[in-house]
């Protein structure tokens, strides 16, 4: 997140109110939750993440170039 200057307030954003999410096609257990990111010039912040207990475990966290052509599709 550091190396990407991604916020932890963006992605606890991402994850708690996201504009679309997807079930992973390859874990399907795994949540992939997306938001527009204004400070990231409104670039699609993908959140890959699970619960666990009443914990959310995130896997990763990157802007996603391809998230609104998937979203159009789908």
């Amino acid at each position: 997140m550091e190396r990407r200057s991604i916020e932890p307030e963006w992605v606890t954003d991402t994850v708690l109110h996201p504009e679309w999410t997807e079930v992973d096609p390859i874990h399907p257990e795994r949540t992939r939750s997306y938001r527009a990111i204004p400070e990231l010039g409104g670039r699609i912040l993908r959140v890959v993440h699970w619960p666990e207990g009443s914990d959310i475990v995130v896997l990763t966290v990157f802007p996603d170039r391809d998230a609104e052509k998937r979203r159009a599709r789908s």
